[in-house]
């Protein structure tokens, strides 16, 4: 018996696939999301923070995103964090509150999105390959302590990289979308 765990084995190639997911929530498509400043860390209380750890962030219309900042003394640090994520962004404070107009995408800012999506995907491939990997030691390591037969290993191997294509062929059908998602006016 095999001391391999498919279910584990597809719980971590979906996290792979979830924290892609969440990725490509954070590149806009043009309209305001809030999900856009899920992505922006700010350097607050010694530490690097979420956004949404400090501020309540809304969508009042369709182009303006306002976040309200809960700390007074931390407003220069999410503007800061803010325009200098890679997100295009120009936030403006009023006071404890940053609005941030989200402005239509430019061909070549939609070029670069498009590229960071890409990104994206290939670290989320990456990851799902990673986990491949560590599968295919584990039942190659299996075969060696006699566990396992070679006709168990390869039927095993078979698969690791069924499940493996399953998971890659969703990363790309999501890079597809998003694509679609972002070059569309």
């Amino acid at each position: 018996m095999s001391s391999l765990d498919m279910e584990d084995v597809k719980r971590r190639m979906e996290g792979a696939v979830s924290n892609l997911s969440a990725e490509f929530s954070g590149l806009r498509a043009g309209r305001a999301s809030v999900a856009m400043l899920d992505s922006v860390s700010v350097d607050a209380y010694g530490s690097k923070m979420p956004l949404n750890q400090l501020s309540n962030i809304s969508v009042p219309e369709a182009r303006l995103l306002s976040v309200s900042v809960w700390d007074a003394s931390v407003v220069g640090s999410v503007e800061k964090a803010i325009r200098e994520s890679d997100l295009g962004l120009n936030p403006q404070v009023e006071g404890a509150i940053i609005r941030v107009p989200v402005p239509e995408l430019s061909e070549d800012r939609r070029k670069d999105m498009v590229k960071v999506a890409g990104k994206y995907s290939e670290s989320a491939r990456i990851s799902v390959r990673n986990v491949r990997r560590d599968a295919i030691e584990t039942i190659r390591k299996d075969e060696k302590a006699g566990l396992i037969s070679e006709d168990e290993r390869h039927t095993y191997e078979a698969d690791i990289q069924k499940v493996t294509d399953e998971f890659v062929a969703n990363i790309d059908t999501m890079l597809e979308k998003k694509e679609i998602d972002i070059t569309n006016i």
